[in-house]
């Protein structure tokens, strides 16, 4: 069975910094396609940051130069760094991960169909 775990997040002022990690089972990283999702109190939940097929990090746009996402992989962990953070970015963080399947260098993807979602961790950014 598949357990996706998050952890971090919490309460912060405007400005400040929170982190965010998730694992699989205790199982590597490179076995799993992985990605930060948050949906904000009405809103519709959004991809924020992940790690792409070849193992790059990528962010949404809109959140270069404050979101960064990196691999721990002594700890199999994907942690989101949040830096200079505002309001707008309060809501519940959720990591979505998927079979990542590779047939060769560079011809990784992600299994189509199958995911997983972790429980959600709470960010609260006060003004």
């Amino acid at each position: 069975q598949v357990r996706v775990e998050e952890s971090g997040g919490g309460s912060v002022q405007a400005g400040g910094s929170l982190s965010v990690s998730c694992s699989v089972s205790g199982s590597p990283l490179r076995n799993w396609c992985m990605a930060w999702h948050r949906q904000g109190l009405g809103k519709e939940r959004d991809e924020v940051a992940g790690w792409d097929t070849d193992g790059r990090p990528i962010v949404a746009d809109s959140l270069k130069g404050r979101f960064t996402v990196s691999q721990d992989y002594d700890n199999s962990i994907l942690l989101l760094k949040m830096n200079t953070l505002e309001p707008e970015d309060s809501g519940m963080y959720y990591c979505k991960v998927s079979p990542r399947d590779c047939y060769g260098p560079g011809a990784c993807s992600c299994r189509p169909g199958v995911y997983y979602w972790g429980q959600g961790t709470q960010v609260t950014v006060s003004s």
